[in-house]
């Protein structure tokens, strides 16, 4: 099925309910494309909750070929890719399992992001929405200290701890409502969440630095309390690097 890619997020959260095993998506012009393996009665929950959806009947092994779909990708000096596959010698290695459908590296906004963080020193950090802890690890893979992960869903921080211990690095993982709850002063925030989430939470921030995504190129972004100093487009989506205003 293909969605507008301002429900993106929105489809997402929704198929999670009928694929929590995951599902693939791909970027096309002006929509976001998900694909998910199953029988008829997931066909039918889809179309209940999506109307119009396409159906293809696949081959046996279909079990195993989602791992085509996952790529390595090359970011600067990192690389980020899945546990079958191994990184060149003068990178440094983000291993992430696709398998938790919290986000492999490849999108353009996790990419956007990776790339800003490193236009930075490394110092601490906090991970706002941390998925599959892509962020956070390839943070600690550049150096930042202490890092501190953040994500309301149970799920996430568990995925996050897994591949924080596959990575062999370890930082502070918590189940946090980062719009309620108190947050850790740091000198940068990595936050590649929702434009809505993201313009109320920029206010509750204690970070100097900001380095943000989520968001479509073609979106007016508002976040008080910070100035944009540098941005970055790809396939559609934006990120930003913003500093506190004093």
């Amino acid at each position: 099925m293909r969605v507008p890619l301002e429900r993106a997020e929105e489809a997402r959260a929704e198929l999670l309910k009928f694929a929590a095993h995951g599902f693939e998506e791909r970027d096309l012009p002006g929509e976001l494309e998900l694909a998910v393996y199953g029988g008829p009665e997931i066909e039918e929950a889809l179309r209940a909750s999506f109307g119009e959806v396409s159906c293809e009947r696949v081959e046996p092994g279909w079990e195993d070929n989602w791992r085509a779909f996952h790529h390595p990708v090359e970011i600067g000096r990192l690389w980020v890719g899945p546990p079958w596959e191994e990184a060149r010698e003068s990178l440094l290695p983000v291993v992430i399992d696709p398998g938790r459908a919290f986000g492999t590296g490849s999108h353009p906004t996790t990419r956007l992001c990776l790339e800003l963080l490193q236009e930075l020193e490394p110092a601490s950090l906090l991970d706002v929405g941390c998925g599959s802890g892509v962020l956070a690890i390839a943070a600690a893979r550049l150096g930042f200290a202490p890092i501190t992960a953040f994500d309301n869903d149970p799920a996430a921080i568990e995925a996050t701890l897994s591949n924080a211990e596959v990575n062999g690095v370890s930082f502070d993982v918590r189940l946090t409502d980062v719009l309620a709850d108190s947050l850790p002063q740091t000198e940068v925030a990595g936050c590649n969440i929702s434009l809505p989430v993201l313009e109320t939470l920029a206010p509750r921030l204690e970070s100097e630095r900001l380095v943000a995504s989520g968001f479509l190129a073609s979106d007016e972004l508002r976040l008080d309390g910070y100035r944009v100093v540098s941005r970055r487009e790809q396939a559609e989506w934006a990120a930003v690097l913003a500093d506190r205003k004093h």
